[in-house]
C-alpha cells in the first residue's frame, strides 16, 4: 500500500516503539477494506515484530481499525485510510500508543489526565485538509492519555452516506457524544480549555501575576515571530499574547513564493516559526485574545487588556494581530456556514465531490480555489464583482482551459439560498443589467480577500477607512512606544514575507525607543519615602 519511501521513514519511526501494539481492524470485502489491509499489513512489516494484527473486530463502520496496546481493545480508531495529511497522525498514534513521549508540555498531559467525566469524540477529516491534523492528533493524544475519552477518526470522502446524514460539510468536524461540539481548527490547548472550565481563570490568574516586559508582542503569525525574535536577541524581556500562534499561515495551502524555500504548507512554517521563537527566552502566552490598549501613563507601561479579565504591561507593545478571511455579509450566509458555506477548498472541496459549487471572487484566492475544486466537483461557477478577474494571467489561462468552469463578471451576491439544513444556492446582481438570477448549487466558497483584527484598537489609536492600523516607515503607530506590523497594517502587500520584515523593524524601532526613553518616574508615595 505504501510507497518504498514510506515504508523506510515507518521502519525507522516503529523503531521508537517501546512496547508492542496490537492492530484490531474491522473489514467487509470492499476494496477500500483491500486497500486498508495492505496498509495494517506494512505497518506491521515495519514494526520489526512488536506490531501484531488482529482482524476479528466487529466496528459497524468499515473499513476500520484500532490501535490499541497489546493485552488491550480500546484506543484510537480510524475510519478509512489515514493518508495524505494524515499520515503523520498515523505515525504519532501508533508512537504514542506504543510508550513515546509526545512533544506536549507535561501540565497540558497533567490536564488531560485530569479530564473527569466519559467523552466519546468522533472527528470527521478529509485527507487533502491541512488544518484537520491539529485536531485529528490532539483529540488521538487525549484519547491515549485518558482511558474515559475515545476518538474515532472519519475520513469523510470514504463514509459519503454518514457524512451526507450528519450534514458535515466543512472539515474539521467534531461531535462527542453523537452531538455537534465544534468545526475548524483547534490546538490540543483549546479542547481541553472547553472541557476543564476552570482552565481559563488559572491561566488568567497566572498572566497577572507577570512582571512587565520590555516588548509585548501581540499575535503570533510571521509578523510576530520575526518581533519576538529580534526583540529577544537583543537581550530584553520579551512576551507573546497570541490568539493563536501561527495566525494566518495556519490556513494556509501551498507556500511557494518563501524566498529559499521552494515549496512548503502554512502549518509546517507555523510549528517552524514557534519552534524559532522557543529558542529565546521568549514568554509564549497562547489562546490569549486581546480586547483593549491602555497607552502609557506616568508609570511609562502600556496596558493590553485580555478577554480573560487578566492584563500585561509593557515598556513598548507591537501589535501584528493579523487579518481573517472577508465574509460576503449577505442574507443566510451566517445561517450556512460550515453548511456549504465555506472558506477553505482545500479542507472541504473534497466533501462536495460531483457537486455543484460557486467560489465568491475572481482574485488570485479565488481563482486558484476555483481552479482546485474543478478537479473534484461536478461544476465550478466563478463570481466575481468587477468587470474582470484579478488574479494573474497564468492562473486565468489555466482557468479558463477548465471545461467545467462558467465565470460570471459583474456579479453582485445578494443572498444565500438554503433548504433549512444545507445551501441550495445563491442570488447575484447583475450589476451592468440591474436582473436578478438564481443559481442552482450545493456549496459556496468564499474567497474576497481580508479584514484586520484590529476592532479592539478603534478610539485609541489611528486606523485607515478600510480599518487598517497606520503606521510610519519604522512600524510606529500614533501611540507612543506601540509599533505594528503585517496584515493589520497599512503595509501595501500582505504578504508572509514582507510581515516578517515588517515584525523586525518594529522589533528593531521598539528597542530603539527603549533605550532613548526617559526612565519613568516614580509615584508620589515612592518619592515621598524617598
Amino acid at each position: 500500500m505504501l510507497d518504498d519511501t514510506l515504508k523506510t521513514q515507518l521502519q525507522q519511526y516503529m523503531g521508537l516503539l517501546r512496547q508492542p501494539l496490537r492492530l484490531i481492524a474491522s473489514l467487509d470485502d470492499s476494496a477500500a477494506s483491500t486497500d486498508m489491509r495492505g496498509l495494517l499489513d506494512d505497518i506491521v512489516a515495519a514494526g520489526n515484530g512488536k506490531i501484531s494484527l488482529d482482524t476479528s473486530g466487529s466496528d459497524a463502520r468499515r473499513p476500520s481499525f484500532v490501535i490499541a496496546r497489546e493485552g488491550e481493545s480500546r484506543g484510537v480508531r480510524f475510519a478509512g485510510l489515514p493518508l495524505g495529511h494524515e499520515f503523520e497522525s498515523l505515525v504519532l498514534a501508533l508512537l504514542w500508543t506504543g510508550g513515546h513521549p509526545p512533544k506536549v508540555a507535561q501540565e497540558v498531559i497533567d490536564g488531560i489526565k485530569a479530564v473527569d467525566g466519559e467523552f466519546a469524540f468522533e472527528v470527521y477529516m478529509s485527507l487533502t485538509c491541512h488544518n484537520c491534523p491539529d485536531v485529528v492528533q490532539a483529540l488521538a493524544l487525549m484519547a491515549i492519555v485518558n482511558p474515559k475519552i475515545s476518538t474515532t477518526v472519519i475520513e469523510g470522502g470514504a463514509f459519503q452516506q454518514e457524512v451526507e446524514q450528519r450534514q458535515v460539510m466543512a472539515v474539521p468536524m467534531v461531535f462527542q457524544g453523537g452531538e455537534m461540539f465544534d468545526s475548524g481548527r483547534m490546538t490540543l490547548e483549546q479542547i481541553l480549555a472547553r472541557l476543564d472550565t476552570g482552565a481559563a481563570r488559572r491561566e488568567a490568574a497566572k498572566i497577572a501575576a507577570k512582571d512587565p516586559f520590555d516588548v509585548l508582542v501581540v499575535g503570533g503569525g510571521p509578523a510576530g515571530a520575526a518581533a519576538a525574535i529580534y526583540a529577544a536577541r537583543k537581550g530584553i524581556r520579551t512576551g507573546v499574547a497570541a490568539e493563536r500562534f501561527g495566525g494566518q499561515v495556519l490556513d494556509t495551502m501551498a507556500i511557494e513564493n518563501f524566498i529559499s524555500v521552494q515549496y512548503t504548507e502554512g502549518p509546517k512554517l507555523a510549528a517552524a516559526l514557534e519552534q524559532h521563537v522557543r529558542e529565546y527566552e521568549v514568554d509564549i502566552m497562547n489562546l490569549q485574545r486581546a480586547t483593549k490598549l491602555v497607552p502609557a501613563g506616568a508609570d511609562g507601561l502600556v496596558e493590553v487588556q485580555l478577554e480573560n479579565g487578566a492584563s500585561l504591561k509593557s515598556k513598548s507593545v507591537i501589535l501584528s494581530t493579523g487579518a481573517r478571511w472577508r465574509q460576503m455579509n449577505v442574507p443566510g450566509e451566517d445561517a450556512y456556514r460550515n453548511k456549504g458555506v465555506a472558506y477553505c477548498p482545500h479542507c472541504d472541496g473534497p466533501l462536495f465531490k460531483g457537486k455543484r459549487v460557486a467560489v465568491i471572487g475572481g482574485g488570485n484566492s479565488g481563482v486558484e480555489a476555483a481552479i482546485d475544486l474543478a478537479g473534484i466537483v461536478s461544476h465550478v461557477t466563478v463570481f466575481e464583482f468587477d468587470n474582470k478577474l484579478r488574479a494573474d494571467q497564468v492562473l486565468q489561462a489555466k482557468l479558463h482551459s477548465l471545461p467545467n468552469v462558467t465565470v460570471v463578471l459583474n456579479a453582485q451576491t445578494t443572498e444565500v439560498l438554503g433548504d433549512g439544513q444545507k445551501v441550495s444556492g445563491l442570488v447575484y446582481t447583475d450589476r451592468v443589467g440591474g436582473d436578478s438570477h438564481r443559481v442552482e448549487l450545493e456549496g459556496i466558497f468564499v474567497q474576497i480577500g481580508l479584514l484586520p483584527n484590529t476592532e479592539w484598537l478603534r478610539g485609541t489609536l489611528e486606523l485607515s477607512p478600510r480599518g487598517e492600523i497606520v503606521i510610519d516607515e519604522r512600524g510606529q503607530t500614533s501611540v507612543p512606544g506601540v509599533f505594528a506590523a503585517g496584515d493589520c497594517t497599512t503595509v501595501p502587500y500582505k504578504q508572509i514575507i514582507i510581515a516578517m520584515g515588517a515584525g523586525s523593524t518594529a522589533a528593531l524601532s521598539a528597542f530603539d525607543h527603549l533605550i532613548r526613553s526617559p526612565a519613568p518616574q516614580p509615584s508620589a508615595a515612592v518619592a515621598e519615602t524617598a
